[in-house]
């Protein structure tokens, strides 16, 4: 782990991450050494740190930082955190001018090449997320709503969750992002209240204008799952994930998720 460009594991205790939750992250994937679609990930990070009003940091600093960080790695994952930094008075973060970089390596999840394989079982979560406008899309480090969603999937002995906004809107997974097809059409959530937007999904609908795919963003209630015929889940590091089923609903036909596997692989 690096704070600051130093071998550190420590944060001080007057860090507006730690105190405020003042801060965002990104979390990306690495493969021989390199981390995969680091350009998105950076715009990703600059363009929350610009809605989010932190100081930038010296960008060609941190990209320098997660490419020493990667280089001798076959396979993991990195994981890079900006705060505000320390400074202000309470909620009042202004005059913050240094703002702290993180950037930490974590073992690859081993269980996710068995789910792109065979698919995987959802449930949908009791717990709703609210509507966040000034928020929504980004990956701040306000994620005590995912934290309490990941609890329920525990003692329901789930392994993912169908999330929906307060309003009874389809949004996301817990940890991913989703897409489902009815006949020639794809639809995934619209973000613009709540949600992130992720780097997996933005390269999926990418794929899918390249394959000339329809693909509608919806604000959509739950039955329309009900009558999909196919549904997926993406991220940067499962990428694309069959759902066989969400509760008693099942998916037997994974037609599209195979095709923007095997797009994937060709591409990274």
């Amino acid at each position: 782990m690096l704070i600051n460009g130093m071998q550190l594991d420590t944060i001080s205790a007057n860090d507006r991450g730690l105190a405020y939750g003042d801060g965002h992250f990104t979390t990306m994937a690495v493969r021989d050494g390199r981390v995969l679609h680091w350009p998105a990930h950076l715009a990703r990070l600059q363009l929350a740190n610009s809605r989010l009003g932190l100081a930038d940091p010296n960008w060609r600093l941190l990209t320098d930082e997660v490419e020493a960080m990667v280089a001798n790695q076959p396979q993991c994952v990195a994981k890079v955190i900006l705060t505000r930094g320390e400074g202000g008075r309470g909620y009042d973060g202004s005059g913050c001018q240094h703002t702290t970089r993180i950037v930490a390596l974590a073992p690859f999840p081993s269980h996710y090449g068995k789910w792109q394989q065979e698919g995987i079982e959802m449930v949908v979560c009791r717990q709703r997320i609210g509507d966040a406008p000034m928020l929504a899309g980004l990956k701040t480090l306000n994620r005590l709503e995912q934290v309490l969603l990941k609890s329920e999937l525990a003692s329901r002995g789930a392994v993912e969750g169908i999330v929906l906004n307060s309003r009874g809107f389809l949004t996301e997974g817990v940890s991913a992002n989703l897409f489902w097809r009815r006949g020639k059409t794809v639809f995934t959530p619209d973000l613009a209240h709540c949600g992130v937007d992720g780097i997996m999904r933005r390269q999926v609908m990418t794929m899918l204008k390249q394959m000339s795919i329809e693909l509608r963003v919806v604000e959509a209630p739950l039955e329309s799952l009900w009558q999909a015929e196919e549904v997926w889940l993406t991220n940067t590091l499962m990428g694309v994930v069959p759902v066989n089923g969400i509760e008693d609903v099942v998916y037997p036909a994974a037609v599209m998720s195979r095709r923007l596997q095997e797009r994937l692989v060709i591409e990274v």
